[in-house]
């Protein structure tokens, strides 16, 4: 049976979040893990609680995620369990329950765009960069009503990339969905191999193309509004510290501009580490 972690902290993007989770996991017929890490309010977060403070504090968490369980089963239909723990690191976490219940999926919720989260990101894109699992970020007030177009924008081709377009063609396949293969390459960059492409995505309905630019952001941004898309899929960057000062994730920075939800699949080399 499927899978879907739905990362929740009971705001508004994670409320909705939770419901485009619902939807979606009764189309592919799977199961729900609710997860949150309970964290102290800040009002409250240079007071010394006392230990029976904490407890209701806690209680009052486990009792919300119980409720969302409830409203899964009774309203949705669906099979629903939840995890929860106390200010745990939340990537980090996400990352032991997808190997826990072997999931196929986590979904977050994103606020609305600004500098700060394009800048400094926020728990959405930091679970993107840090671990090698999927994401999908949906944006606020984003509803699911099927997915029927699919652009799949990615920088360069790499070693591990077949992996990723079969989970793309599977995608498409299942939703009967358009795929569109598109490039940004920067001014002066050597052209892609349209071959390439062909062999990549021989099973799936799809287009490509290819664009030059040096604003790449712009472009796939451009790009969704064109077509209209439904939900866009990157391969997140990975970068040493060093690098990460020059460079921010494009990845990231549409997860957290995107007006669609952006599925984020890891590109794993064959060592097993994320991609450069």
């Amino acid at each position: 049976m499927k899978t879907i972690i739905v990362a929740t902290d009971f705001s508004p993007e994670a409320e909705n979040a939770l419901s485009y989770a619902a939807d979606f996991a009764n189309k592919i017929e799977a199961r729900v893990i609710l997860f949150n890490s309970f964290t102290i309010p800040i009002h409250l977060g240079n007071s010394i609680l006392p230990a029976e403070a904490l407890n209701r504090l806690e209680e009052e968490n486990t009792a919300l995620l119980e409720e969302k369980c409830k409203w899964l089963e009774e309203e949705k239909h669906l099979e629903a369990h939840y995890e929860s723990g106390l200010m745990l690191d939340v990537a980090t976490e996400l990352n032991r329950l997808f190997k826990k219940y072997k999931a196929d999926l986590i979904i977050m919720g994103m606020a609305g765009k600004s500098v700060a989260q394009d800048i400094f990101g926020n728990t959405t894109t930091s679970a993107i960069m840090k671990h090698s699992y999927p994401v999908l970020a949906v944006p606020e007030e984003v509803g699911f009503s099927g997915i029927n177009n699919i652009p799949f924008a990615y920088d360069k081709m790499k070693e591990g990339h077949h992996e990723i377009s079969a989970k793309i063609c599977e995608l498409a396949e299942f939703f009967d969905s358009k795929v569109e293969v598109f490039h940004v390459q920067k001014l002066m960059e050597k052209k892609c191999e349209r071959k390439r492409i062909e062999k990549e995505f021989t099973d799936a309905n799809y287009d490509f193309k290819e664009v030059e630019s040096d604003e790449i952001i712009e472009e796939i941004e451009n790009e969704i509004k064109r077509w209209p898309a439904d939900l866009l899929v990157m391969v997140p960057q990975k970068y040493n510290f060093w690098e990460s000062l020059l460079h921010r994730s494009k990845t990231r920075m549409m997860a957290s501009r995107s007006a669609v939800p952006v599925l984020s699949i890891p590109l794993v080399t064959s060592e097993g580490e994320g991609a450069v």
